[in-house]
């Protein structure tokens, strides 16, 4: 008869389950994208869009993109009343953390107008 996971897991060694619970809990804080985080914070992207002045098609197409300036993460974490912390890892070395990346203040959604018009002037151009 097949064992259960929990089964399998009850009997390995104490060191070894707390390794498993330890990776576990690891995996439970990662998520996968923008949209998983906005919903954990318990927002809706109309929330998003009325906290960064743009339309809510433009959060959606934010969630949505792979690559983006670092200026418009930073305005999308603070949108649903997050900080942005961006964390460095050398090897051999502890975790670099950067404090002050190009800072600027994002509330406002500043950072999303700013990607806008640069996109909007290099098609132009």
């Amino acid at each position: 008869m097949a064992q259960s996971l929990n089964e399998i897991i009850a009997a390995l060694p104490a060191d070894e389950q707390a390794a498993v619970e330890e990776r576990y809990q690891q995996l439970r804080q990662e998520v996968e994208g923008l949209r998983e985080l906005r919903q954990i914070a318990g927002k809706a992207q109309e929330d998003i869009a009325s906290a960064l002045n743009i339309k809510q098609p433009s959060v959606s197409k934010i969630e949505k993109q792979a690559d983006m300036y670092l200026s418009t993460l930073r305005s999308y974490v603070e949108a649903i009343g997050g900080k942005l912390e961006l964390t460095v890892k050398l090897p051999s070395h502890p975790a670099l953390h950067l404090h002050s990346l190009g800072d600027m203040t994002m509330g406002d959604g500043a950072g999303v107008r700013t990607v806008a018009r640069r996109r909007k002037q290099a098609r132009t151009r």
